[in-house]
């Protein structure tokens, strides 16, 4: 029984030692995908205009408007999650972007939706369980605490 302990706990360190890099991950991976999507829509900006127009269905706002906020979201969300910058705030408006996404297009195939769920899945991750030690917010809480520690010795 002990030996199970000392493994399960040795797992729990690994597992713990490794989360930083693990949260840095995923948010380079939800940078590329949805960073890469605003980009493709700044240079091809007719032919996203046009699906705007055309393609997507998003409810309450005229295409025009709906195109910049969508590939603001896209250029603005992703740069926040890379530097781990205000993180909750960028995962919810990736989050909102990425159900914008799904819901305004009708004709979306369901290989496409299960890439968007992993996406909603990896952005709630985030929200959560904020962007991680290795990030703009962690060095700036890790600060705080040195200073506050400083103050106090």
């Amino acid at each position: 029984m002990k030996i199970i302990s000392n493994l399960l706990r040795r797992l729990d360190d690994v597992a713990v030692a490794l989360q930083p890099l693990f949260t840095l991950a995923v948010r380079l991976y939800l940078f590329r995908v949805f960073f890469l999507s605003g980009l493709t829509k700044l240079r091809s900006w007719d032919s996203t205009l046009y699906l705007f127009s055309n393609e997507y269905h998003v409810p309450v706002l005229p295409p025009a408007v709906a195109a910049v906020m969508g590939a603001g979201g896209e250029l603005i969300f992703p740069v926040l999650l890379l530097l781990g910058w205000q993180g909750r705030f960028a995962a919810a408006g990736l989050f909102v972007v990425n159900f914008v996404a799904v819901t305004s297009y009708p004709d979306l195939e369901l290989v496409m939706i299960k890439d968007h769920i992993l996406w909603a899945v990896l952005i709630a991750y985030l929200f959560f369980h904020g962007v991680g030690r290795w990030s703009l917010q962690g060095l700036i809480q890790r600060f705080k605490v040195a200073r506050v520690q400083g103050t106090h010795a």
